[in-house]
């Protein structure tokens, strides 16, 4: 047989687009051309290939080649083809048998002896394969990571000459298995933070809700501290959830995800880029709100952050995702993420603080404040103030708080019932179901009325307050909103005209 077609998968985002490498030997003078838009990396496996064949122990055919690629219009890039490309040729030479070929899509990278070297993209790979109801075939190192995709077939090939003897009935492989960990014992308790009653009942509230949480206050007061409690009380990610995570993190080359059953904790330097932080590049990357999918984005001095930087969150904090658009290149990342921001009131740090003056003049506190714009602070729901403690209250013995195992049980009974109720969280209700979720009574109307009046509240920070109030009777296991639930929700929108 001198044709040959050997399924393999793309990378685009986090979709595996299906390629057929197509492998034609006809008569003429030697040559080895790859056809169908191939960017350098894959022009440069022919002689990884060739190197690879020989190696192997095969004959590389001394004749024309022709590698097409299909979809032509489709970039390809990578090493990724360098194993359907290898399995081509010697299909097409008659040096394999086909038989088992159409129940296999392939990737790898070859090395010149033959072995395969891991490659990114395995995990959407995966999720594809199956269902087109074929095996994958990757490289042995990326194996575990791929077989993670629940009722994925995946075949951890070694080198180009097992893999071969596999096709041919010689040596079977046997399909990988998933090694996986879970559990919270990483994440700090928050039975280590004293005090802040307020800003730990702030941070049960934002994990039961999914809702988006702001702590301002001196330096020093534990606000980083308590942020970084957060993932230990979070509610544990459906698979489906886990399962973005883990392509997500798998579209850099990484061999393995011990983690990925949690949360993400995103902490981004305020000296990040915008493409850093949002995605991009001339061949679009996710960026640190998409590795945050389905999990917590901390922002550490918020202002610090440049503001067009910051301005580039607030569609995705909508949409939840983020389409990133190039010449050649259209991109769509999942982004539904927690925020987490920690601030000082004012450029010195010490605004209201009753131990220290502030000596900012108003003309800084407004310059300041001003670089995180009133559109973004409407979308965070939960605005907290967290101030100094007395040294008796830090250095008393017993001054421990509830553990994060105790609140996480609380957390995952409030978010089970609101799961239970509309199938997604209190953060994320939409207009129409605000109005069926979030009934109030005409005094209560009346009282929102009035402190939205006051507080010059928005239509959009008007409606997350409800969301809030909505989680708050949650949490009190109580069917209707009542009036310490809304006094609370609006207490919580500390910072509104403040800009």
């Amino acid at each position: 047989m001198e044709l040959s077609v050997i399924y393999s998968r793309a990378l685009a985002g986090i979709e595996a687009p299906l390629v057929r490498v197509e492998t034609h030997l006809s008569n003429g003078l030697p040559a080895f051309n790859i056809v169908g838009m191939p960017e350098t990396a894959v022009r440069e496996s022919r002689d990884r290939v060739r190197s690879a064949i020989i190696n192997s122990h095969f004959n590389f055919p001394d004749r024309r080649i022709t590698v097409n690629l299909a979809p032509a219009d489709l970039p390809k890039e990578g090493g990724r083809f360098d194993l359907s490309i290898a399995l081509g040729i010697l299909t097409a030479s008659g040096q394999v048998p086909e038989g088992l070929l159409p129940e296999h899509e392939c990737l790898g990278e070859l090395a010149l002896d033959g072995s395969l070297r891991p490659i990114p993209g395995v995990v959407p790979a995966a999720m594809a394969s199956r269902d087109n109801n074929r095996r994958l075939v990757v490289p042995a190192p990326s194996a575990s990571l791929a077989a993670r995709v629940p009722r994925a077939a995946v075949i951890a090939a070694p080198n180009l000459l097992t893999l071969c003897a596999h096709l041919n009935g010689a040596e079977p492989i046997a399909l990988a298995e998933a090694v996986t960990t879970a559990g919270h014992s990483d994440c700090p308790d928050l039975s280590d933070v004293i005090g802040q009653e307020s800003a730990r009942r702030a941070l049960e509230v934002a994990a039961s809700g999914s809702h988006n949480l702001l702590f301002f206050g001196p330096p020093g007061t534990g606000k980083t501290l308590l942020a970084s409690r957060l993932p230990g009380i979070l509610p544990p990610p459906d698979p489906e959830e886990a399962l973005t995570h883990l392509a997500l993190q798998n579209c850099q080359l990484q061999l393995d995800q011990p983690d990925y059953l949690l949360r993400p904790f995103r902490a981004p330097h305020h000296s990040a880029s915008a493409v850093a932080l949002v995605g991009g590049g001339s061949r679009p990357r996710p960026g640190e709100i998409s590795l945050a999918h389905g999990g917590v984005l901390f922002l550490d001095e918020l202002p610090e952050f440049p503001r067009h930087t910051l301005e580039m969150l607030r569609e995705p904090m909508e949409s939840g995702e983020i389409t990133l658009s190039r010449a050649r290149h259209k991109t769509t990342y999942p982004a539904r993420f927690q925020l987490l921001a920690a601030m000082n009131p004012c450029p010195c740090g010490y605004l209201g603080d009753p131990g220290r003056a502030c000596r900012c003049s108003p003309e800084q506190i407004q310059r300041y404040r001003g670089r995180i714009s009133g559109p973004l602070l409407d979308r965070i729901d939960l605005h907290v103030a967290v101030n100094r403690l007395p040294a008796r209250a830090l250095l008393q013995v017993d001054a421990s708080g509830e553990s994060s195992l105790t609140i996480r049980k609380r957390v995952m009974a409030c978010s089970a019932r609101q799961l239970a109720r509309q199938g997604l969280p209190n953060a994320q209700l939409s207009g129409s179901a605000l109005q069926r979720y979030c009934h109030l009574e005409s005094s209560q109307k009346r009282q929102l009325e009035n402190a939205a009046d006051s507080l010059q509240l928005s239509s959009r920070a008007l409606h997350r307050t409800l969301r809030v109030a909505r989680t708050l009777a949650d949490m009190a296991k109580c069917d209707i909103i009542g009036r310490e639930h809304l006094l609370e929700a609006l207490g919580y929108r500390s910072l509104d005209g403040s800009q």
